[in-house]
C-alpha cells in the first residue's frame, strides 16, 4: 500500500512459499516475503523497510508526520506479542499446547489497545490515516478472518469500522488485484 501510495511503480510477483523461486532465494537467503530490489540492488526484505522507504521517496499526505516513536512503537509490538499470537491463533493446529482460545485472547491484548487508541480518533494516532495504520491492519484483518464470526461479535466497534474502512478504501482495493504465481 506504502509503495502505490507514494506512486513507485514495481514489479509484483506472486511466489509459492512452497516453491520458492531461486532468484529470490538468491536475491534473499532469508527466503521470505516481501522482497524489494531497488534499482541501485539494494534488496529490502522488511514490510517496515519497505514502507518507510517509499515514504521517503514520496509521503503526499504526511504519513510520516505523525508521533515516530509512537508509531515505531505500535510498529514493533505489532511485529513482536501480536503476530506471535496471531500465528498460534491462525495455525492453532501446530500449537496444541493450548486451544486456539488462549491464543486469540493474547492477541486481543493488543486489539483492546487498538480500540483504545481509536476512541481518540478515526485512526490510530491521528485523524487520517498514517504508518501505523497501513501497517498494522493487514494483521488485524488476518486475525478477524481466523474465526470471522466471533470477531464480528467481539466487543471492538471502532476497531471493526477501522478496519472496514481500510479494507474498503481506494488504495486497499487498488493492490488486491491476485497475481500469476512467479516461476523461474
Amino acid at each position: 500500500m506504502a509503495l502505490k501510495y507514494a506512486g513507485i511503480e514495481v514489479e509484483i510477483r506472486e511466489i509459492s512459499l512452497k516453491n520458492k523461486p531461486k532468484y529470490m532465494l538468491k536475491l534473499s537467503p532469508k527466503a521470505t516475503v516481501p522482497v524489494l530490489v531497488l534499482q541501485n540492488g539494494t534488496v529490502l526484505e522488511e514490510s517496515v523497510d519497505i514502507m518507510r522507504w517509499a515514504l521517503q521517496q514520496h509521503d503526499s499526505e504526511g504519513w510520516l508526520s505523525t508521533d515516530s516513536e509512537l508509531t515505531q512503537q505500535l510498529i514493533a509490538e505489532n511485529d513482536g506479542s501480536f503476530k506471535q499470537s496471531l500465528d498460534k491463533y491462525k495455525y492453532a493446529i501446530r500449537f496444541p499446547d493450548q486451544p486456539p482460545e488462549t491464543y486469540r485472547a493474547q492477541g486481543q491484548v493488543f486489539l483492546q489497545k487498538l480500540e483504545s487508541l481509536l476512541n481518540h480518533s478515526k485512526f490510530l494516532l491521528k485523524n487520517q490515516v498514517g504508518q501505523a495504520d497501513i501497517a498494522v491492519f493487514p494483521f488485524v484483518r488476518q486475525f478477524s478472518g481466523v474465526d470471522a464470526a466471533w470477531f464480528e461479535t467481539a466487543p471492538y466497534p471502532k476497531l471493526k469500522a477501522w478496519l472496514k474502512g481500510l479494507v474498503e478504501s481506494e488504495l486497499f482495493i487498488s493492490i488486491m488485484e491476485k497475481q500469476p504465481t512467479y516461476q523461474d
